[in-house]
Parts: structure tokens; sequence; C-alpha cells
């Protein structure tokens, strides 16, 4: 197998790429679903750890993928493999929990070993590789936690899974260490562009799933003003929180990795928060569903948790990475996640519809604002002049 050359150009994201993100893109639903199925604390511990795996399969995959290039023929071979794994795995997650353990859990540690293992021995840079071995010794640390799991009762699962998600979870944040060995991504050729991409591109499959979730909670409600007013409110939230990346915040991160010495640092943050912003969505895809179906209901803390809680954690995980970035645009995003934060306990005592019309004003005028901020930032030069 022959090694890639370095990489010295940016290379788009390819259709296999896309094909493979929507394999991963129906975890999303299977985790609102299985969410919206267990509106318990235990309920979403077990989504969180399904989400862990889950994503962090995605993640290593497309990492990896970007790292030994994907117009390489042993490479999209890699991906298609892990696709079908992947398929298998996500069907699994709506009964992890209960009788399909072993279909969750092996699948993923094949996905996880194998891109690994490969990355390890084709990477073309010395370090890169030495990495790699070093989040195999991090993986077969978690294995024995996932393959333990799926061994016992339901009931103790979820223990055994958190552990193994916990050291996974870890172990991304810290880039993989070992006594004597930390990673060092500083003046390392990687295309982060590719990845930044990827992750732009996840989040909008990502959103139009959540869309698509909440669609079909509309189709299921009886045609009603009530119904209609809160599709809308729900679809304004859904824009609200697109446009408060896309409305020019991409373009300060895209500024920023350009001209750092360390791009893939960028990178690893931008997907230790994906992790966040993920959960972030389905929580708010589960609070659509609930105010579509019942928006005339009763408030109460789980609705009050799902709606203000998810958009208020979108926006705090969104200013840890600007703040540890960029150094700009972030307390616009504290502060509205703070408002969404104290609005959030008021509505445990509002109507559904009333409490999506308040969500919606501070959307909006967190959009309105950081997009103003985003204009200028990106207006003004450098240096200030």
């Amino acid at each position: 197998m022959s090694k890639p050359e370095p990489l010295g150009f940016r290379r788009e994201v390819s259709p296999l790429e896309l094909f493979f993100d929507l394999v991963f893109v129906f975890a999303v639903s299977q985790l609102s679903h299985h969410l919206l199925e267990h509106l318990s604390w235990r309920g979403a511990a077990q989504a969180a750890v399904l989400l862990v795996a889950v994503f962090g399969a995605w993640a290593y995959t497309s990492f990896e993928a970007t790292l030994l290039d994907i117009d390489r023929r042993a490479t999209r071979w890699m991906i298609v493999i892990a696709m079908g794994l992947g398929l298998f795995m996500n069907a699994a997650i709506s009964h992890a929990f209960t009788d399909r353990a072993w279909a969750f859990v092996a699948p993923l540690l094949l996905i996880l070993f194998f891109g690994a293992g490969v990355t390890a021995v084709t990477v073309p840079a010395a370090d890169l590789r030495g990495h790699y071995r070093r989040l195999l010794v991090w993986t077969t640390a978690s294995a024995p936690l996932w393959i333990a799991g799926a061994l016992v009762d339901p009931g103790p699962r979820l223990w055994w899974w958190t552990a193994a998600a916990l050291i996974d979870l870890t172990g991304t944040w810290l880039a993989h260490p070992l006594p004597g060995h930390v990673f060092s991504s500083r003046n390392l050729d990687f295309d982060a562009d590719h990845m930044l991409e990827r992750l732009r591109l996840f989040f909008i499959i990502v959103l139009g799933e959540t869309v698509l979730t909440v669609g079909t909670a509309i189709a299921d409600a009886p045609i009603g003003v009530a119904t209609v007013l809160a599709s809308a409110g729900v679809f304004t939230a859904l824009v609200c929180l697109w446009a408060v990346y896309f409305g020019g915040g991409e373009n300060l991160v895209t500024a920023f990795t350009a001209t750092t010495s360390d791009p893939m640092r960028s990178v690893r943050l931008a997907m230790n928060t994906a992790y966040i912003v993920q959960a972030a969505l389905i929580a708010l895809a589960v609070a659509g569903e609930l105010v579509v179906a019942h928006p005339e209901g009763h408030g109460s803390p789980t609705l009050a948790l799902l709606l203000f809680g998810g958009p208020a954690l979108y926006l705090a995980a969104q200013a840890w990475y600007y703040r540890a970035t960029t150094n700009s645009a972030w307390p616009q995003r504290l502060l509205a996640g703070a408002a969404l934060a104290a609005a959030g306990i008021t509505a445990v005592w509002l109507p559904p519809l009333a409490s999506l019309a308040l969500l919606d004003a501070i959307l909006i005028g967190a959009t309105a604002l950081l997009t103003r901020t985003h204009r200028h930032l990106t207006d003004t030069p450098p240096d200030g002049s």
C-alpha cells in the first residue's frame, strides 16, 4: 500500500464523504426518537452515551479520511467499510439498551480499531503515526468497558458504557496523551479547510434532519391555528440557530484558521464543540416535537429544559470555541445563552406556545446582534486601522 504525498493544496469535499455523512446523520434521528421515548434523566444519559460513541466514530473516520486523502483507493474502501458498519450500528440505537447491545457495540469497535489502525500505519507524518498508535491505546482501554456493558443486563449497562464513553471523550478532548508523549500539531501539514468544510456540511445536514423530525411531528398533528403557530415557531428557532453561525461567523473561523500556525488545533476544537452542538440540536428537535404535538398544553420543567436548554447549550459551546480560537464574537453568544437560561426558568409556568414565542424573540435578537458583530469584525482590518 503506497503512502500518500503530503498535502499541499485544498481538496474539495467528495461525494463519497457526503454519502458517508448521511449514514451518521441517520443516527441523529434515532437519538431524537430515543430521547423522546425516554424523557427522563436516565434516558438523557443513555442518549448522551450513544451520541459520544456515534459522533466519535464519525469524527475519527472523517479525520482519517482527510489525513489519508479521499482520492486514494484504499481510503475510499476504508470509508465504504466504515459506512456499512455505521449503518448497522446506527440502526441499533433504539434497542442498544435493550436487546441489541452487540449490534451497536461490535460495529462501533470495528470502526474505531480499523480506521485508527490503517491511519497509524499509512499516514505519512511520523508524529501522526505516533499519535494514532496512542489513540489505539486509548481505544483499547475503553473497549473492554463497551464489551462488558454489552454482556450485562440492561440495568447496569448504562454504567459500563458511561465509563467507556468518558474514556473516549477524554481522549478526544486531550488528543490522546500518554505518559511522556503529548501530541503537538503545530506546523503539521493538514488540510484544515477541508475538515472545517466537512463539519459545516455535516452541521447543515444535521439541521436538515432536525427539520425532518419536526416536519414528521407536524404531519402527525391535527391541522389548526395552534399547530401552525407552533410549527412556524420551531422553524424560526432552527433558522436562527443556522444564522448564528452562517451569518458571517464561519468567515471569522476560516480567516483564523488560515493565519494560525496550528490549524489542526482549530479543527480539533471544532470537533470537540460539535459533540455539544449535536446534543443541543437533539434537545431542540425533541422539544419541537413536544410543542407541535401539544401547543396549548401546560408548561413543565422537562419541556423548558429541552426548549431553552438546547439553544443555550448551543450558544455556550460556540462561545467557548470562538473564545479559544478567534477570541471574538464570544461575549454576545454567552450573553444570549444566559438570557435563554433565565427565560427557561420562567417557561416552566408558561404554555408551550408562549414559551416558544419567548424563545424566538431571544434568538431573533441574538441573531441580529451576532450578524452585525460578524460583519463588523470581517470588515475591520486586524490592526484596527
